[in-house]
Parts: C-alpha cells; structure tokens; sequence
C-alpha cells in the first residue's frame, strides 16, 4: 500500500513534500515559546486549491491530523505541529487574484503577505486596514484564521470588519464558498465570521474576498506623556466618550519607553519621570484632522499630560510610530519576551497598566505594557532569561497572572492573536460550559474525524 507521504508527493510534485527533520523542525512551531509542538510527519506546501484539496483529502483517508500554517507569525501556537500530523503551509498560494476599484474590494491568496496587499490597493486609490504589528511578514491566511487587528482597530476594526467572503476546504476535500462581493447581504448563517478567527480547526482558507476602503489623508500625529497611568487610563476614557475616533490610539508605559529610547538611540520626547506615553493620529484631512488632535490635546491636558506635542509632518509622525512598532524588539536585548494579549474595557486600562507593575514586582521580572488604547487591546510583554529554568517558570506564571487580571477586569483573554495551544483551559473559564458545548458541536458537525488542527482552541471530549 502506498503511503501518505508517497501520495502527498504524487499529488503536489516531490519538491512541495519535507520530510527531512532539519528542515520540518523549522515548520513545528510559532513565536510563542510557551506553547507545547510536537514532530509532524511530513510538510506540504501546495501552490493551488486542488493541491490544498489533495492533501485534506490524503490525510482524511489515512486519518493523520492536518495542522494549517502560513507564515509563523502567530503568539499562541495555534499554527503548532503535533505528533505525526502534517503541516500544510499556504505560503505559495500568494497571489492577489483581483482588485476591483470600482466596488471596492480584492481577492487574494492566503499567502499573500499583509504589507505587499496594503502596497498593491494603494496604487488604486484604496486601503486594506488590518495592520497587525508583523504587517511586514505575516499572511492574510494566517489574519484570517486568528482574526488579527493592529494598530488601526480603533477607527477601522479587525480582520473580520473587512471581509465579504472566503473559500474553504472542508475536511471531505470539497471547497464551500461563503458571503458575497455585495455591501449588503444576510441570505442563511453568516459562515464567512465563523471560518474567521477559527485557528485552522474547522477548514482551510484558500480565498478570501476583502472589503477596501479610500486611501485615508496623510496624518496628523500627537504625543501626551503623563507622569500617572491612571491619569492616561482616563485620557483614553473621555476621548472615547466624547466621540472622537482618532485613526490610531497607542499607549506605551515607562519600561517600554526606556527600551525603544535606548534601543533606537532616539528620545521620543517623554521625558524623566513619564510613566506613560499616549500616540494619536488622525488621518481626516485637512481642517477635520486638526479638529479631531485639538480635541484630543485638550482631553489630554485636562487629565494630566505634563508634555503635548503636535506634528502634521508625515517623517516626524513615522518616526513616532516606528518607536511604537519596535518595542519588542527593543526588549531582545533583556532576554527572551512572552506576548500577553488582554482587552479590558477602555475605561479599565490604567488598572490594567497597575496590576502588571505589581505581577512585575512580584516575579521579579521586566514586564512592558503596550497596546492599542483606542479598544483596550494591550500587549504586557514578559522578558526573561531562556537559559533560567526558574525565570522561565516564574514568567509562565506571571502569564497566567496577567490573564487572571484582565478577566477581573472585565475583559477578555485574547483581543486578536487567539488562544491557540496556549489559553485553552483560558477559553473555558471565559465562555463557560454552554459556550464550550457549542463550539464542540460546530468542531463535530464541520470536522468529524478531528483532523483539522486538534487541541487547538480546545479539546474535544
């Protein structure tokens, strides 16, 4: 009898099959080091939808578990490889089918990276708005199946708020397309939401038709450092409640301050003392995006800011929003980092920002508090030692810890990287024991056989 990976080979070519453990390796895992992986048996890399077709339907009749893939990028494990599964990376399926102007949308890819589809509807005029923070390097495949978001949510939402339609494979190997390329359209169950944020558990995105929007204005840009997160915690708090809806609302706390000044050689005008930083733009135009910033520069002097600074000059406004990107890599030079991901409500974030200072002082570890203010989507990051088995420990618990805030603070475990491998016992404390019965009955209903990324988001029982 032939086996699998004979067949996979057959199917796709004996280039786009990996088995050698050097190279698979390299395909087992994500960016989160917290998360278990195991050793697949083979990686597949089909280049079209009967290829993708063929390796569901291979790995359903030999029952081996099929784990989707794109770039890597991900900070849950979600893309993890188990034990004898096969990895299917959707990396070579990377075109930009369409970009149709007129109605205002494209059909891409999966692998289509992020930054070069933003690139190529700009030339017409449009904007694709999720930007999540490796805009640079991750696939709309693998922002499809997390539901990311980015810098830009406040104003424009996540992946989800720009999509009409996908096409899928099911676990029989047939392909189902959902939605539509209407503004408009309610005809049966809305499918597209279900495929989207579904880490690879229930199908594999081969297509998505995307939502486009106008090219926004240039942008105007603010900075308000504050010498109290609290008193920037209600900043945040009367922007939003005053109706302005800035393009983009970052918050930076001191660590992360100190870390980007001192990795990029730069001040970014904080200043000593400035316990946290407050990044706002505006890309209205015109008379309308210096409306908007006046509003906010007011909001934000009223509630403390001990500096303000506004800038119209694109160079000036980049370079502030690159010391907000760079974070993370300013921290490599303390050690390993762990991503946290907790949206709390607005109202909240402060005491957020409070209780990672106080985990920080507890675990005697560097933890930095970025985030996206405008919806409270904020990102503590845990650096550690990798080659400490004690300061590894102490930051999975500090993880953990970190979560447990944001729940009592009324928020939610993940705001858009997922759960992935590493939250699903957080999955269940969230959504309950109904909500966890309906979201296996989905898995039994589209995915019998349990092929399709198992242990992912959660177990079935």
């Amino acid at each position: 009898m032939i086996s699998l990976v004979e067949r996979l080979r057959a199917e796709l070519g004996p280039d786009a099959v990996l088995t050698d453990a050097d190279v698979t390796d390299s395909y087992a895992r994500d960016m989160m080091p917290l998360a278990p992986s195991g050793s697949p048996l083979a990686v597949a890399l089909p280049d079209d939808v009967p290829g993708v077709q063929a390796v569901v339907r291979a790995c359903a009749e030999a029952k081996v578990p099929i784990v989707p893939r794109g770039a890597g990028s991900g900070l849950t494990g979600a893309a993890n490889a188990i034990d004898g599964c096969v990895v299917l990376v959707t990396t070579k399926l990377d075109e930009i089918v369409e970009i149709d102007p007129d109605n205002r949308l494209a059909v891409v890819q999966p692998g289509v990276i992020n930054l070069d589809l933003r690139g190529a509807v700009e030339k017409h005029g449009l904007f694709y708005p999720p930007d999540p923070s490796s805009y640079d390097w991750c696939t709309i495949g693998g922002n499809l199946s997390t539901n990311a978001g980015g810098l830009c949510c406040v104003k424009y939402g996540v992946t989800t708020d720009s999509v009409l339609g996908l096409d899928v494979v099911l676990a029989d190997g047939s392909l189902l397309r959902t939605g539509r390329r209407t503004v408009k359209g309610v005809a049966g169950y809305d499918l597209t939401k279900l495929f989207i944020g579904s880490e690879g558990t229930l199908g594999v995105i081969t297509q998505a038709t995307l939502a486009l929007r106008p090219l926004p204005q240039a942008p105007g840009t603010l900075v308000a450092a504050f010498n109290a997160t609290e008193s920037a915690g209600a900043a945040v708090a009367r922007i939003v409640r005053e109706g302005v809806v800035p393009s983009l609302m970052e918050i930076m706390d001191a660590t992360s301050i100190a870390a980007v000044e001192e990795h990029l050689k730069m001040e970014i005008g904080a200043g000593k003392g400035c316990a946290a930083l407050l990044i706002c733009q505006s890309d209205a135009g015109g008379e309308a995006a210096r409306r908007e910033l006046t509003a906010i520069e007011q909001v934000c002097a009223d509630s403390g800011a001990d500096l303000l600074h506004t800038t119209y000059d694109l160079a000036e406004g980049r370079m502030l929003l690159t010391a907000r990107r760079a974070v993370l890599s300013a921290l490599e030079v303390y050690g390993a980092w762990l991503t946290d991901d907790v949206c709390v409500p607005r109202t909240r974030i402060g005491e957020l920002i409070a209780a990672c200072e106080r985990i920080s002082a507890d675990r005697r570890l560097r933890i930095a508090v970025v985030g996206h203010a405008g919806d409270g989507n904020m990102h503590p990051t845990i650096v550690y030692d990798p080659t400490s088995t004690d300061e590894f420990e102490r930051a999975h618990l500090a993880f953990g810890e970190i979560l447990e805030a944001g729940l009592a603070l009324g928020g939610t475990v993940t705001g858009e990287h997922g759960i992935g491998k590493i939250k699903r016992d957080w999955l269940e404390r969230e959504i309950g024991p109904i909500g966890m019965r309906v979201h296996r009955s989905i898995k039994a209903a589209l995915d019998p056989e349990n092929l399709f990324n198992p242990g992912s988001m959660f177990a079935m029982e």
